[in-house]
């Protein structure tokens, strides 16, 4: 295990955010299942949350006060989103910090990540760090990749980089409902989510490959089997 239980660097997430483009909050999200119990919740905060796109979307859905936590948060870039999504300019909240060494000054009533948990060795740690921020009566939503299956073989052939940036042991649902157990919480669910969805990141050298994977995506769609080879997510929600 490495001894501070990361698997990517800064590097490589100024590498990364450098490809995407965030302008616009999304009208449905592959969890929204799950938002008639979290909208019941007074504040929210997005565990590696940069550039603010979730935190704005649970702030369009009546959750006003959204932060994100994050040890790469560029302000001017989520300002700018905000403006560009009608908010008002401060409404996401910014904290930049290496999630290992924060020390909140309060508790929440959502505690959210995705995209996450799976870039590091201690997959327990992150998960229980997670869990300690919640309120009294707090819910947890952890969202992650699935690549224990074909999408797994995708990044296998042509990303190797970003598959070796995850750790896929975190992505078992016997571990993780192991996991889950060791805390004291109610409701628990560890499932696969989602339509089947194929993807490679938006780097500069998968500009063609993209067009044909986006086709073999709409392509899987038409065989909407809940599981480890198709499912696109996996979802962990839990109260307290």
């Amino acid at each position: 295990m490495k001894e501070n239980n990361n698997i990517t660097d800064k590097k490589y997430w100024d590498n990364y955010w450098s490809n995407y483009r965030y302008d616009r909050v999304p009208q449905k999200v592959v969890f929204e299942k799950f938002m008639p119990k979290l909208t019941w919740g007074q504040d929210f905060i997005e565990i590696g949350g940069f550039p603010g796109v979730f935190a704005a979307f649970f702030y369009r859905r009546g959750v006003s006060d959204v932060t994100i936590l994050d040890f790469h948060i560029n302000k001017e870039i989520v300002r700018k989103f905000e403006k560009t999504n009608g908010l008002p300019e401060g409404s996401i909240r910014c904290i930049e910090s290496d999630f290992f060494a924060f020390s909140p000054d309060k508790r929440y009533d959502v505690v959210f990540s995705s995209g996450f948990i799976e870039h590091f060795e201690d997959t327990r740690d992150v998960i229980r760090r997670h869990v300690d921020l919640l309120s009294e009566k707090g819910q947890l939503l952890i969202l992650l990749p699935n690549f224990l299956g074909l999408n797994g073989k995708l990044q296998q052939r042509f990303d190797r980089e970003n598959l070796d940036a995850h750790n896929l042991q975190s992505m078992e649902i016997s571990y993780l409902k192991e996991i889950m157990q060791t805390f004291n919480l109610h409701d628990v669910s560890v499932d696969y989510l989602g339509k089947p969805m194929l993807w490679l990141e938006p780097k500069p050298e998968h500009r063609n490959r993209r067009k044909w994977v986006k086709m073999l995506s709409y392509a899987v769609k038409l065989f909407p089997v809940k599981g480890k080879f198709l499912s696109p997510f996996i979802a962990i929600y839990a109260r307290k």
